[in-house]
């Protein structure tokens, strides 16, 4: 299992990306979580199989429609957070 900590940069808040990334995540069997930040970022938490992971990074890269992706900060968190159960919506931080 890996997990990965996400900050997507663009036009990320108010086009349904943070619910399109949970369904996605779920659809892959990754667990995590996902808000947005109050500087207009979002912020994820990916834990999962390596290949799944990866397929959840590549699509948050893109995005739904509406969303403009201008950059994808991941970094390892690999021992450092506990195993996540599902996949949450959380309030902004």
């Amino acid at each position: 299992m890996v997990t990965r900590t996400l900050r997507i940069r663009g036009r990320v808040q108010g086009v349904g990306y943070r619910y399109a990334l949970q369904e996605q995540a779920e659809r892959l069997g990754v667990t995590g979580w996902v808000r947005n930040r109050i500087d207009g970022t979002v912020e994820a938490l990916l834990q999962g199989e390596a290949q799944a992971v990866e397929a959840a990074i590549a699509w948050a890269r893109r995005g739904p429609p509406a969303a403009r992706v201008a950059d994808v900060r991941v970094d390892s968190a690999d021992g450092n957070e506990a195993p996540q159960a599902g996949f949450a919506l959380r309030p902004t931080a």
